[in-house]
Parts: C-alpha cells; structure tokens; sequence
C-alpha cells in the first residue's frame, strides 16, 4: 500500500482529514480509516450535500481541516462550496468488472447508473465479454431515481452504482451492487494525505523565510466568514467560488454594511493569487481620501513631485498590490479625473508615478465596491461608461438583510458569542432560547445598516450582559439596550415582565434619551442636525444612526 512509508510528520501536528459519506460508502471509509489512525487525525461526519457543506463551514469558523474526502455527486456538490479541497474518490475500471461480475449472478441483465459521465470504456468491455449493461446517468437524486424506474420497466434486476444508487436501486426493489472497493478508498486516503503534508510543509516554509506580506496587506476572511443559510446566500458562496477562477474584474454592488470588502477578500483567498501563494490583497476607499492625496495614494509618486512628497519617491497601492488584489471601495465615489487614470492602467497594465515618466508594469487583479446605481451615474455623465464595463467583467449584487430573514437570528446569535467572548464573558447556557424568544424584534426590524449594525447591536448587548451577568437576555432587557428596535414592532407588543431599561454609566456624556426623537423619526433628521445633538463626535452620531462612519461623511457631503 501506498501509505506504508509516509513523509515524516509531527506526532502532534497530525494532519485533519473529514470524510464524508452517507449509506454504505460510510461504512467503508470508517473501515479504511483505522488504517491510518497512526498518520492522521480522520473524523467521518455521515451528511450529504447542503448538511454537510453547512456543517463544514460552521466547525471550520472554529476547527482546523487540511482536507475533505468525499465521493460521487456528493464529492462534486461539496467541490463547489467548500474552501477546504476537496479529494474525490473514484471507482477504478477494476472496481466496475468486479461489480459487473457480482451483479451478473444476480441476473443477465444489468444497469450502471453513474454521475454526469457515461464510462466510454463499458461498451467495449460489454460486446467483448458478453455483458447486456445498460448505462445511464444522472445529475440529481431525483434524476437518479427516475433513471432507476426506467431500467426497472425495462427489465433490469441488478444496477451497479455509488451508495445513493444502490440505495435506490433496493428501494425500487432491485438488486444494488456497490462499485467502490477498499483499494480505491485508500488511494482517496493517500492523495488527501499528500494534500496535507505539501499544505504543511507551504506552511512551514512561509514561517522560515517570514510573512511575505504585512498584516495589513493580507485578505484576513474567507469564505467560511460568508455566514448564512439562506437560498441568496448559498449562491453567493458558489459565485464566490466561480469568480476566483478567473483573473477579470469584479463590480461589488450592494447596500451600506452588507459586506461587500468581505466578499472582496473571500475572493481573493480563494484565487490562484492567494492560495500557496500568501499574494497581497490592497484595499482603499476611494470615498474618503481628498482627490489629490487619492492620486498618490493609487499610483504613487516620485520625489519632488509636489510640496511634502517623500525624499525618494513613494510607491502606490497598484504597486503594493502587485501579484495581488486591490480593492476599490466606494468606486462611484471616485472623480471623473482620476477614472481616466485608473481605465488606463487597467488597459496598459502599466502604472506612472505622479511626477514620473517611467511607466512601471503591474499584475493586479481589480475588485470594487459601490453602494450606488453605478449605470445611473454613467446616465448622468458622473461616472465613465468605459470604464464601467472595464470594471463590471462579473458582477455581484449582495442581498440586505432584510432580504433574507431566514439569517437574521443565525446571525445575532453567532455575532452575540464572539462578542461576549471577545469580552471574556461566556454565553448563557440557554442562550439559544433566550434569543428565539427575541426574534420577533429581530426579524420585523428592517436593519438599514444590514450586517454592520447587526454586529453593532450584539457588541452593545454582549458589553451589557458581561458586566450582568446574571441578566437573562429578554425582549424588554434587548429593547432597553437597543430602543431603535421597537420602530417597526405592532403597538401592540408589550414583552411579558417588562423591566425597565438597564442604567449603565457611560464613557462620555450623552444627550438624555427624552432629548432624542423617537426611531420612528430618525431617519427624517438631518445627518447635520443627528452631529450636532452629539456635539460633533462623529463616531457617536454614526452608532446612533446605524452606519459607518465613511458613510456618514458621504451623507455630510451630499447635505452640503
């Protein structure tokens, strides 16, 4: 066997390897995986396709996994959404003779359902040995199934297939051979062991020669960081996946605080540029740097090129991003002067200092980012339409919250524990309880600030439920805490026991609550009238007001 004269690891530093299997191919990974239990550290999690990618991506925000082993159409589905590779096992050509073999005893005449692609092998194999094999395939466990009834109306008594086929092969009263053998589960066991150790030893080497880029140059989330079960959040995840393939550009749309820089560096950490490889990954905000410093910031400057320029020149963010990604935030943001620049180094793949002549060659892969109808802007001439299409190759539109309530208390329960953990707190062990018993606030609010000021909201809760630890998280406690979500509830709810709000000193001074207009009313208010009721502090008025702080400067400008 192939793993008798492994490469030497770490006695604690095993390798992790997840198998995933659900009818019989789980008894026969289970079986194999005692083999290897000296190599690797090998957990079997008996799921299939959407529960066990949902699965995965919970324990990977928390566990370590170097590979997935996984077979067939489950193996294909996972592929897709997973960051994690993803080693398929497949049956050899040995494999189907002595199942074909097998299923011969059994009847004459014999079916082999096999996923997406037919065996171009078998005909062969069937006029040479006298075989009667009718072959089929299938994309979709219902397909399978109608692919099965069909074999069975023309006469077939035994299929040869993967563990879902023989399952319902037996369910529609058939003969189900099954076409996986021990020999070729090990090699899946070898090839995901091989994984590991060339991840591992890319690791090492990383640590040797020290981190290629600064912390602040690193796509610090990952797909796993894409939270939410819902249908648009699913196809966010596999969009992600796809778009790291290719080198074009990516045009971000969605609304403030939805995440859309998240989903920037998921992307990035899924692409060629970032796997193994430890690539940059750039990001600016293209909305809130005056036009002369943004400018410099992108294509850098050489010495003497204005008053106060560097001694020696300065080297932009295309530059710094070289080999990486740069993220463009807030792209519609950006003036009409500088659009021309940047669609020209998109073009050329070149760059000139400000100040210089020489042009410098740069390999950057562009994604940006705009809360804005970008097109509509081109329509009013504030945005260029070449370089609109020059940055729109794929396109993403990110889902509010309000869109997909299914999420929301996935969220704020995820969002509450890293809070309180953050604060060296631990969670209630009724929890999850507690939060149910909130959702109707939850769910019914509309969340204008999306994901941001659902994360702002739990920080709020999990500094008031630390320093009480005692307190039970009750609507009337969240509604103390957070009176903004009582805008959107019926007037009638009243929460049972009510209590009154929680009295906690404040860091600074605050305008009383009776001096602040009811949530209903806040979003009538003048960004300038919220600044002024909190004495200019920026930071404050955008907590007040559910969003960041970029996007209260935004709004400042717009009001003039």
């Amino acid at each position: 066997m192939r793993h008798s004269t492994p490469l030497p690891f770490d006695a604690n530093d095993k390798p992790v390897i997840w198998t995933v299997s659900v009818s019989r191919l789980y008894d026969l990974f289970r079986d194999i995986t005692l083999e290897y239990d000296d190599l690797a550290t090998i957990e079997p999690i008996n799921l299939g396709f959407d529960e066990a990618a949902r699965h995965i991506r919970e324990r990977m925000a928390t566990e370590r996994c170097d590979a997935v082993i996984a077979a067939g159409s489950n193996a294909a589905y996972l592929k897709g959404r997973l960051s994690v590779p993803v080693v398929i096992a497949k049956f050899s050509g040995f494999d189907v003779m002595q199942a074909l073999a097998r299923a011969r005893r059994v009847s004459d005449r014999i079916g082999i359902v096999t996923y997406q692609e037919r065996l171009a092998e078998l005909a062969e194999f069937s006029a040479t040995f006298g075989f009667d094999v009718a072959q089929r395939t299938y994309a979709t466990e219902e397909d399978a199934r109608a692919q099965i009834n069909d074999l069975k109306a023309a006469g077939i008594k035994a299929i040869v297939g993967a563990g879902l086929i023989t399952d319902l092969a037996e369910e529609a009263g058939l003969t189900g051979v099954f076409v996986y053998s021990a020999a070729s589960i090990r090699h899946a066991f070898d090839d995901a062991l091989e994984m590991a150790r060339l991840t591992q030893l890319e690791s090492n080497r990383n640590r040797v020669r020290g981190a290629v880029v600064t912390d602040t140059l690193r796509a610090k989330h990952g797909l796993n960081d894409l939270r939410g079960e819902s249908e648009a959040m699913e196809a966010l995840r596999q969009s992600v996946v796809l778009y790291a393939k290719s080198p074009a550009t990516v045009l971000i749309q969605g609304e403030t605080g939805c995440g859309k820089e998240l989903v920037a560096q998921a992307i990035h950490r899924e692409s060629p540029r970032s796997l193994g490889q430890n690539r940059p990954f750039v990001a600016v905000n293209c909305g809130a740097i005056a036009e002369s410093l943004l400018e410099s910031e992108l294509f850098g400057h050489e010495e003497g090129a204005f008053t106060g320029a560097r001694r020696g020149g300065h080297a932009g963010l295309f530059e710094a991003a070289n080999r990486g990604t740069l993220f463009l935030d807030e792209i519609g943001e950006m003036p009409l002067t500088l659009q021309t620049r940047l669609l020209r180094v998109l073009e050329e793949r070149e760059v000139v200092r400000v100040g210089g002549t020489r042009p410098i060659p740069v390999n950057v892969r562009i994604i940006s980012a705009t809360h804005c109808d970008l097109e509509q802007r081109v329509r009013e001439g504030r945005f260029r339409a070449d370089l609109f299409y020059r940055l729109a190759v794929l396109r993403l539109t990110l889902p509010p919250l309000r869109a997909r309530p299914d999420d929301i208390m996935t969220l704020a329960e995820w969002s509450l524990k890293n809070a309180l953990a953050s604060l060296g707190a631990r969670p209630h062990p009724n929890l999850h309880a507690e939060m149910a018993a909130c959702a109707p606030l939850l769910q019914r609010y509309d969340w204008p600030g999306n994901v941001r000021e659902l994360r702002n909201l739990t920080e709020r809760l999990a500094l008031f439920l630390a320093a009480e630890p005692l307190q039970a998280l009750t609507p009337a406690f969240m509604l103390g805490v957070a009176p903004e979500l009582a805008a959107h509830m019926p007037g009638a709810f009243q929460p049972s026991g009510a209590m009154p709000p929680p009295q906690w000193p404040t860091p600074a001074p605050q305008l009383p609550t009776s001096s602040l207009p009811p949530p209903g009313a806040r979003g009538a208010e003048s960004i300038s009238a919220v600044l002024a009721r909190f004495g200019g502090r920026r930071d404050a008025a955008a907590e007040y007001l559910g969003i960041s702080r970029t996007t209260l400067w935004r709004r400042l400008r717009d009001e003039g």
